[in-house]
């Protein structure tokens, strides 16, 4: 196999995110081929060869998939947005779940309970916020608005008709473009970085029906702001216009960055209700993209952490105080964390519009303001980002040893390498569930409860020396990944690292400096069962090891 050899595969199987893996005939190895589904049979170009794994561009799909269905939207394929509207929604959540489910079977120690995937309430226009680029479909082409093409970093799809978002959207998007076409002015390009039209920001809260729009563009021409008011507040809206607002934005990088907001209609925020509390948003301000969904994600949540009653609970990565104020009624006081200045303004003025008066907000990294909030939790509440929570900041979250942590991941990746660490520090994983937030999307949030894990009082520590032992003999052998698969496929027993490294020590084996230690001489650590024990030295045994 080659890079740049064409080839046709059938794919056997999808992982998380959007992994295909393609069988190829007279082939030993897969390749994977992104955005595709199972039993589709496709033509790629081998594009990637990477210790030993290959990675295929996806050409054609030459047969499809007896489970695909026609997808509603017709930018689908083209637009790299959605993943997997030619399936039916049941069967995208039957596929995340199998992906997840064999994720966290992976990454946990022992039994926990899986409670599956629970369905969003609504499978289209369930966005309250879409960030619109502005571009080319092709190389000097018309001006476009929209979303990046699959695949590509430059080229834009217009998706005016959009599925995940409704009506009030499209014709948004209609309007700006047209707009933006009369004046003749360039769009940002990325790579020479010249031009005025960047992105479209728009936001609309399913309750109330408010909406918030903001055109973000550089300073190197001037806006007609009155063109641009008039065309906007001339539009027919199922919704009401909150606001309609310019932002100027400089910066090399192609995000949407506050340089400096201009009000130009209206006001610059709007309510958005969930679970019986109202909730200020402003244009930058994180907010859960699926209204109706993050009721089901948030009441999940709450169902996890359980009793709070005279409870102090830290929720960290706060954004604007949803989660802390949904907690509040029932707690003695709740902690959030957030470092966007701006979320934290906005919880703050949550928490008083919602009469709450046991809600404190800190904006800053959790890592830099953890150690100066003055107060020790009962409970915590983990919301981080993609990339999950910082290792260090971990170590300072485990070291106030909570009985019970709920842990939200958007990225369940990210997740499954902070759960490593946790169960490293005694954690145990009691319940793990999954929403979905992102119909038509590989993205799923992911909840977990952690509590601290029960110390045997009958075990006692043992120490003793290898100093006069004949070492010599012993081998590093088999990487952790190799023994782990080694005592699955023998035994259907599941290891961790922290397993594998403690059999290593007691075997005479080096481990690497200060690996899955206890960060303290008191730590309490989950000790390898002894069937597990068994099956480590079995493997270490097959490896040449000892």
């Amino acid at each position: 196999m080659k890079k740049g050899q064409i080839l046709e595969g059938y794919i056997e199987r999808v992982d998380f995110p959007n992994k295909g893996f393609a069988v190829v005939e007279d082939e030993e190895k897969k390749v994977i081929v992104k955005n595709t589904v199972p039993e589709q049979k496709v033509r790629f170009a081998v594009n990637k060869i990477r210790k030993g794994q290959a990675e295929g561009r996806l050409l054609e799909i030459l047969e499809h998939s007896p489970e695909e269905c026609q997808p509603a939207c017709p930018h689908f394929g083209v637009c790299g947005g959605c993943t997997y509207q030619n399936l039916p929604y049941e069967k995208q959540v039957e596929m995340k779940e199998a992906q997840i489910h064999a994720m966290m079977d992976a990454a946990v120690d022992g039994d926990y309970i899986w409670e599956g995937v629970k369905e969003s309430p609504v499978r289209e226009a369930y966005r309250n916020k879409m960030e619109f680029s502005f571009g080319d479909e092709y190389k000097d082409g018309p001006l476009a608005l929209g979303m990046h093409k699959r695949g590509s970093f430059h080229d834009i799809v217009n998706v005016t008709e959009c599925k995940i978002v409704d009506e009030d959207f499209r014709r948004i998007i209609k309007a700006v473009l047209e707009f933006a076409t009369d004046t003749g002015l360039p769009y940002y390009h990325r790579m020479r970085h010249t031009g005025f039209f960047r992105h479209l920001l728009v936001r609309k809260a399913v309750r109330t029906g408010e909406i918030l729009i903001d055109l973000v563009t550089t300073s190197e021409a001037q806006l007609d702001e009155a063109r641009l008011v008039e065309k906007l507040t001339g539009l027919s809206y199922d919704g009401k216009l909150a606001g309609i607002l310019h932002t100027t934005n400089n910066s090399l990088a192609d995000v949407v960055k506050d340089e400096g907001t201009k009000i130009l209609y209206g006001q610059d925020y709007f309510y958005e209700e969930l679970l019986g509390l109202k909730f200020k948003i402003t244009p930058f301000s994180f907010f859960q993209t699926n209204s109706l969904g993050a009721e089901v994600l948030y009441e999940t949540a709450r169902s996890y952490i359980g009793e709070t009653k005279d409870k102090v609970i830290f929720d960290l990565y706060s954004g604007t105080g949803t989660i802390a104020q949904i907690l509040a009624p029932v707690a003695k006081k709740v902690v959030g964390v957030e470092i966007v200045e701006e979320a934290v303004e906005a919880a703050k003025e949550n928490a008083a519009l919602n009469g709450l008066d046991n809600c404190t907000f800190w904006a800053g990294d959790v890592l830099k303001v953890i150690d100066d909030l003055g107060e020790v939790p009962d409970l915590i509440v983990l919301d981080p980002p993609r990339d999950g929570v910082h290792p260090k900041a971990l170590e300072k979250i485990i070291d106030f040893g909570v009985e019970r942590m709920v842990y939200i991941a958007c990225k369940p990746t990210s997740l499954a390498r902070d759960l490593e660490l946790l169960q490293g520090r005694g954690y145990q994983v009691e319940r793990i569930g999954c929403v979905d937030l992102f119909p038509s999307t590989y993205h799923i949030e992911t909840v977990v409860l952690l509590s601290k894990g029960k110390v045997d009082s009958k075990k006692i520590r043992v120490e003793f020396s290898l100093e006069d032992m004949d070492m010599s003999e012993f081998q590093d052998g088999a990487t952790y990944p190799q023994i782990k698969e080694y005592v699955l496929e023998h035994t259907g027993l599941k290891v961790s690292n922290l397993y594998i490294s403690q059999i290593k020590r007691k075997c005479g084996i080096e481990v690497g400096k200060n690996y899955n230690l206890p960060k303290s001489e008191d730590s309490r650590q989950p000790q390898c069962p002894p069937e597990k024990e068994k099956a480590i030295r079995e493997a270490f045994k097959y490896f040449g090891m000892i």
